[in-house]
Parts: structure tokens; sequence; C-alpha cells
């Protein structure tokens, strides 16, 4: 192989591992204070918050855990707990039995706007802190290069 060819894979390499690195850094302390905030991890924050921005405020379960990257067990776990909490009800599918619901309850979009809040500021600060508008800016449109997807606004929906 060419050196050059090994060069661009090492800094490819290096990249990733420097993403996956941040990437659990910043979850790590933004998982930290969500949950003693709001009690809330970040999983049932985002689960929480693609549910509110879906029709009806309900997806299906497999949907979410693929949306998630969880595992059946995983996400069976997951809404179980967002459901002892209130925070989320199942529903069944008129047309299919097999087919399950998740949908969010009055108290758990109330729960994801309080906690968005918070959590969204602590996310300006900690990115911020590091990063300049323009940084922001370019940081956002490379990482949305890795998936094809827009950036998704930071909102939760009405």
């Amino acid at each position: 192989m060419p050196s050059q060819v090994l060069s661009e894979q090492s800094l490819g390499a290096q990249a990733f591992v420097t993403l996956l690195r941040a990437h659990s850094a910043v979850t790590r302390q933004l998982n930290a204070q969500l949950n003693a905030d709001h009690g809330l991890t970040i999983s049932d924050f985002e689960v929480l918050l693609r549910l509110a921005r879906a029709p009806d405020r309900r997806m299906r379960r497999v949907d979410i855990a693929q949306e998630v990257l969880l595992t059946a067990s995983g996400i069976t776990r997951l809404l179980d707990g967002l459901e002892r909490a209130g925070y989320v009800e199942r529903d069944s599918c008129d047309s299919d039995r097999r087919v399950v619901y998740a949908v969010l309850t009055d108290d758990g979009l109330a729960k994801l706007r309080a906690a968005a809040s918070s959590h969204f500021g602590q996310v300006d600060e900690l990115f911020g802190g590091r990063y300049d508008e323009r940084e922001l800016t370019e940081l956002s449109g490379l990482l949305a290069r890795l998936d094809g997807a827009e950036p998704e606004p930071c909102e939760v929906p009405d």
C-alpha cells in the first residue's frame, strides 16, 4: 500500500478514536447532570424527545430501539422505567397484535420540557465554553456529513 493511503487511514482512524473518546466524555458528564437534576438518563431524554416529535406522540417500540441504537431487551428496560414513572404508556395496534406502541403521556411531556431547558443549557455551556460560533457551525456540519442528515432542532415541540 502506498504511504499516502496508510496516512489517510491513520488520520481517519485517529479522527474516529477522538470522536469516540469525546462522545464518551461528553455523554458521561451530561448524563450525570441530567440524572442529578431530573432523574433521567440521556437515553431516557432522547426517547422522550423522539416521542414528543412523533405524530400523536407515539412510536412503535421497535422503531424507537432502532433510532436510539438499543437492543430489544434494552429498549424494553428503558421503556419499563419510563412507564413506571408515568412518562410513557403502552398501546396496542388495532390491526396487528404483534405491534406495541410507546406513547408519551402529558406527564412525560412536562418532564421532558422541564429537563430540556436545563439540559440544553448545559450542552450550550459545555460546547460554547470550548468552541466559538464559527467552530460550532463547522463542527455540526462536519458531523452531519457522517450520517447525511441535517442537524435537528433542539427544542421540544408544543
